[in-house]
């Protein structure tokens, strides 16, 4: 497998998004990609994309900051910058073959050659849903991540200090 980082993904409507925003969304993906301002990977299996992560600066996925449940916590990053794994997606045919994992890792490496800091994530206890979207604790313990707090009903708050 191998992997390309690409630009960080705009959020979508509720009920889809109309022609003329994807075209918009894929200009404002390109010029991200040009810009070097990428917060993505993209996994290939034999040139085809099976999956993909996204992450970025706390600056750039400040929507968790207003949820009840962060707020609750309180979390001092310590003075090191944030960073977030926010989602992952693997497509279907190509679940628990690592794809996920290899996406974690390449970000994981992206986030290190921009300078690294705190990388924080919200993985999933159990199998299934929510792990399809945010990854599963035991994936993101084998690459050195702590729980540092209950988050929700299913998940855990994980950081990993580089």
């Amino acid at each position: 497998m191998i992997f390309h980082q690409l630009g960080r993904l705009p959020k979508t409507e509720k009920g889809g998004m109309t022609r003329s925003r994807v075209a918009r969304s894929r200009r404002a993906k390109r010029t991200l990609v040009e810009k070097e301002s990428s917060h993505g990977i993209l996994v290939y299996a034999n040139a085809e994309p099976v999956g993909w992560c996204q992450y970025g600066p706390k600056e750039d996925l400040p929507r968790i900051d207003a949820g009840t449940m962060y707020k609750k916590l309180a979390l001092d990053d310590h003075g090191q910058r944030l960073w977030r794994i926010t989602c992952f997606w693997v497509e279907r045919k190509h679940r628990n073959a690592g794809v996920a994992t290899t996406a974690l890792r390449a970000a994981i490496e992206s986030i290190r050659k921009r300078g690294g800091g705190l990388v924080e994530a919200y993985p999933a206890k159990v199998k299934g849903f929510p792990a399809d979207w945010m990854g599963t604790w035991p994936m993101f313990r084998k690459e050195g991540f702590e729980i540092v707090a209950p988050y929700g009903k299913f998940n855990v708050l994980v950081r990993l200090a580089m």
